[in-house]
C-alpha cells in the first residue's frame, strides 16, 4: 500500500516539473490560446464539481463540491479576465487623420 502512494507522489513531483518547464518556454505569442485551452479545461472542472455538490453523495462531498465550484469558478472568470486584457495588448490604435488642406493659389 505505501508503495501506490510514492508512486503516485513520484508521478506528482514529475508533472509538476514538466508542468513548470513547458510552461516557463511558451513564447509570448502563444499565451493567448494556451489560456484560451486552460480556461476549458477549468469549465470541465467546473462541471464535475457541479456534479459532486449536486449529487447526493454525502454531506461532505457536498461541502467539498460546493468549495470546488467556488474555485473552479473564480478560476475561468480570472482566465477569461486575463485573456480579455492579453487580447487588448494586441489591438491597434487609431491613428489620427491628418486634415490636408488645399490653397486655392498652389
Amino acid at each position: 500500500m505505501t508503495g501506490n502512494y510514492i508512486i503516485s507522489l513520484y508521478v506528482f513531483v514529475l508533472a509538476g516539473f514538466v508542468g513548470y518547464l513547458l510552461i516557463t518556454r511558451v513564447p509570448p505569442l502563444l499565451h493567448t490560446p494556451l489560456m484560451s485551452a486552460t480556461n476549458a479545461i477549468s469549465g470541465i472542472s467546473l462541471v464535475g464539481s457541479l456534479v459532486a455538490a449536486g449529487g447526493k453523495f454525502g454531506t461532505v462531498s457536498t461541502i467539498l463540491g460546493f468549495i470546488a465550484v467556488i474555485c473552479a469558478t473564480t478560476n475561468v472568470v480570472g482566465g477569461f479576465i486575463i485573456t480579455d486584457r492579453m487580447l487588448g495588448m494586441f489591438k491597434r490604435t487609431e491613428k489620427p487623420t491628418e486634415s490636408v488642406t488645399v490653397s486655392k493659389n498652389a
